[in-house]
């Protein structure tokens, strides 16, 4: 009797031992399936703030090279635009001003002054004179005199060797371009066989009359 005792309690008390090893291990798997789980979330937490970065940092470069493509567009057509109009304005000034450096700053030619009051030409008037001389030379004519008028301001008037009329000119004009109008007019009249006339007017540019 006593032996059946001692076996019920040692197969109750092994029974009653092997419960707190399964529940032990429950909780182990349970806590082990917890920690899982939360690695795997700072996991995916991490993952996604890196994904974020490198978005981020892509959108910064997009940003950027944008940016640098505009502003390099923007310069080249700037400069395109500066290049057109400098050619412009070159092209606008060898049309309506050639070349006609001076190579003599005082006239051979006498200058007659009409007005009483004034003793001698001006400087500016002498060398305006020289240069008209020179160019007409180089057109073949021969300047005889020169006369400024009391009536006139700032003409002057040329007289080419066999021609009775003369030239009206204005110091304000290249005096190159004013004798470059002169002679188209002259070689007019002689196509159309007018070999006398008054004067011809060259005072505004690109324009010729004669009476």
């Amino acid at each position: 009797m006593l032996s059946r005792k001692k076996g019920e309690q040692t197969v109750e008390k092994s029974a009653a031992d092997s419960v707190p090893k399964l529940a032990k291990r429950s909780l182990h798997r349970k806590s082990t399936i917890m920690s899982g789980r939360t690695i795997g979330a700072k996991r995916e937490r991490l993952e996604t703030a890196n994904e974020r970065a490198l978005a981020r940092k892509k959108d910064k470069q997009k940003s950027a090279m944008r940016f640098f493509s505009a502003t390099s567009c923007f310069i080249i057509i700037v400069a395109i635009f500066v290049a057109l109009y400098s050619s412009f304005i070159n092209q606008e000034e060898g049309t309506t001003a050639p070349d006609s450096t001076p190579t003599i700053t005082e006239p051979t030619i006498a200058i007659v002054d009409e007005d009483s009051v004034a003793t001698q030409a001006t400087s500016r008037m002498r060398e305006f004179v020289a240069r008209a001389e020179e160019c007409f030379n180089e057109k073949g004519y021969q300047p005889e005199k020169a006369v400024i008028p009391s009536t006139g301001i700032r003409e002057v008037r040329i007289y080419l060797n066999g021609y009775e009329g003369f030239i009206k000119m204005i110091v304000d004009r290249d005096p190159a371009v004013s004798v470059e109008d002169a002679d188209r007019m002259l070689r007019y009249l002689a196509e159309q066989g007018v070999g006398d006339f008054r004067y011809i007017d060259v005072r505004i540019d690109r324009k010729a009359y004669w009476k």
